[in-house]
């Protein structure tokens, strides 16, 4: 299993088979996030309503506004925040997860009729069995794909 272990840098590998987990690289998670932004957003009010004390009622409405387009991006972040790819070789098939806004896309490949399609330059990886087809590596820098497609084919031949 060493030897095997070694010759995969992407996979995990565990005596169920192979599995390769690509997420997106969030710097901050959403928790964090909604931290900051309330922070943000607690400030934004406390000097509107601060103005509007003073006289200048406008600030306050445009305020609210901030706030609001604030609230969206946080909404639409926090929805892909979580976004995957799982591929995994599990005796003799290879399956494929994509995850986006939670919603997950399954994917299931007999072994043996599996092709990984040659890569050009900084495109995905398209893994393809009949007339269906998936493209995964969306989460790797594109000079990492080249390198899960030679994995997955490696795994493909000798697992």
């Amino acid at each position: 299993m060493s030897q095997t272990s070694k010759a995969f840098r992407l996979a995990t590998v565990s005596a169920d088979g192979l599995q390769w987990t690509l997420r997106r690289n969030c710097s901050v998670t959403p928790a964090q996030l909604a931290m900051t932004f309330g922070a943000l957003g607690t400030l934004s009010l406390v000097v509107a309503v601060f103005f509007w004390f003073q006289g200048a009622v406008l600030v306050l409405p445009f305020a609210v506004i901030e706030l609001a387009a604030l609230s969206a991006a946080f909404f639409v972040y926090a929805r892909h925040a979580a976004d995957s790819e799982r591929v995994s070789l599990q005796g003799g098939h290879l399956i494929v997860e994509l995850e986006t806004a939670g919603n997950v896309m399954r994917s299931e490949f007999l072994r043996e009729w599996v092709r990984i399609e040659p890569l050009t330059r900084g495109q995905l990886v398209e893994v393809r069995s009949g007339g269906s087809s998936v493209q995964v590596g969306r989460f790797l820098r594109p000079e990492l794909r080249p390198v899960l497609a030679r994995e997955i084919r490696l795994a493909l031949s000798t697992v």
